[in-house]
């Protein structure tokens, strides 16, 4: 009644059978339902979801050479390179470092809910966890997938807060402006990242970390890339503090 369209109408959007909502109804709707703008956004989306443009997962998941040659050149920066399921592609020897050791580093979700050490490793655990299962949630808008559902089964099976989580159907297409890490090595240090869309390479991201010039924490990623190669001779698992 809210959004001036009749109870009809509106099953039938619900079930799949009224798929050319007008903007207008769609705006409607999201007012109703108190949406924020990122929801609205992916409202919209979902009423203009086409079939897809034909491209493979090969294709989806092949990182241009030159995205390699200057991830590389980024010594002090830690970069990778992620596909719409937060598939790690790529990724240079400072992101390495960043968790060396740990077993699930192929998949950021992967690496939030089945890692263990992750917990302690983030100091804000929590609030980054819930940021890359919104954007999880946000690139199911744009196809269903059956790599999507194995991954969201494999997760929901092995994590509860997993299933928490994604039960609230949050979505997140913004990145938070830093990420707090923590290492018995070096202490603590803040780090600042964006996601750049990589252009013909669709669902890509060039995912890119810096902390701030002449910072404790510039000073702390310093001394993680020295003694990673440390670590990495003595065949020792990452450490965390407790």
């Amino acid at each position: 009644m809210l959004a001036g369209v009749s109870i009809d109408y509106y099953t039938r959007l619900e079930q799949g059978r009224e798929r050319r909502p007008s903007d207008q109804v769609l705006g409607a709707l999201a007012g109703v339902l108190q949406l924020g703008p990122e929801a609205a956004r992916h409202l919209h989306d979902l009423a203009r979801l086409t079939a897809g443009d034909g491209t493979s997962p090969e294709q989806e998941d092949r990182v241009h050479p030159d995205i390699l040659r200057l991830m590389e050149t980024w010594h002090d920066k830690p970069a990778l390179v992620v596909n719409r399921l937060l598939d790690i592609l790529v990724q240079n020897s400072a992101f390495e470092a960043l968790y060396e050791g740990l077993e699930h580093r192929d998949n950021i979700m992967r690496l939030t809910f089945l890692e263990p050490a992750t917990r302690e490793i983030w100091l804000d655990w929590e609030d980054e966890a819930h940021g890359v299962v919104a954007h999880l949630r946000a690139a199911a808008g744009t196809g269903c997938d059956r790599a999507l559902l194995e991954l969201v089964e494999e997760l929901s099976r092995a994590s509860e807060d997993f299933r928490r989580m994604w039960a609230r159907h949050d979505v997140r297409t913004k990145t938070p402006d830093a990420i707090r890490f923590r290492y018995p090595d070096v202490g603590e240090l803040s780090l600042s990242y964006q996601a750049l869309s990589i252009d013909g390479a669709p669902g890509q991201k060039l995912v890119v970390f810096q902390a701030e010039p002449g910072s404790p924490s510039e000073r702390a990623l310093a001394g993680l890339r020295a003694v990673t190669p440390l670590r990495s001779a003595e065949g020792r698992p990452m450490k965390v503090s407790r």
